[in-house]
């Protein structure tokens, strides 16, 4: 029985850190967001600037004007090739994407 507590404490404590390991911090930068480095940059790049054939660029006029409800849905729903990562990402983690997204214009 103590090895099951001790099994279910440790599985715990792993869960916990997993999570919190790709929180973003406020006013971070959207490359350094741990969420985007893990599921976004594969497409759209190191630097958010997209890839040819993948992902389109997030740092560019087009992506920072769209209103953070398009970038939210666009996010949670897909679209075209974009997968949905809705159920993938919490709430909260697409809303700092969006957040991030749409402050790039703000720091050129």
């Amino acid at each position: 029985m103590a090895r099951f507590a001790l099994a279910v404490l440790c599985c715990s404590a792993c869960i916990g850190f997993s999570a919190h390991a790709q929180e973003s911090k406020p006013g971070s930068s959207l490359t350094a967001n741990p969420v985007y480095q893990n599921n976004c940059a594969k497409c759209h790049g190191k630097s958010a600037g997209g890839h040819f054939m993948a992902g389109p660029s997030l740092v560019s006029a087009k992506a920072t004007a769209m209103s953070a409800d398009e970038l939210r849905t666009i996010i949670t729903n897909g679209k075209h090739r974009m997968p949905k990562f809705e159920g993938k990402l919490q709430p909260s983690e697409i809303d700092a994407l969006v957040e991030q997204i749409r402050s790039e214009s703000k720091q050129k």
